[in-house]
């Protein structure tokens, strides 16, 4: 269960970073409603990895948490912000995924 909890928090990481990325681009009320879902987005997330660590190891969770909001975060980048999609930011996302299922199969 802890993992799926820490999983939900990554998204809601992804959600966090997002509705920033939203605000920049936004004026007026438009702005305040996405730094109002980065407020909480943001407490959902902290609340969720605060309850995952229960029971799984800070290190892990915390590589796990912030790999999930890094992955996340670039494939709306690409997504919705229309960041660049090349061939070595690629690579490098699928090497970070190949990392964050290491740390779930090695730990117990």
């Amino acid at each position: 269960m802890s993992w799926i909890i820490l999983i939900i928090a990554g998204l809601f990481e992804v959600g966090f970073a997002t509705c920033l990325g939203k605000a920049k681009e936004s004026s007026g009320m438009t702005a305040t409603y996405w730094y109002a879902g980065f407020l909480v987005c943001l407490t959902i997330s902290m609340v969720l990895l605060v309850r995952a660590t229960r029971e799984l190891p800070i290190g892990t969770a915390y590589a796990v948490w912030t790999g999930i909001g890094a992955v996340g975060t670039v494939l709306v980048g690409i997504l919705i912000f229309k960041e660049p999609a090349d061939f070595w930011r690629i690579f490098f996302i699928t090497t970070l995924i190949a990392s964050i299922v290491g740390l779930k199969v090695v730990s117990h």
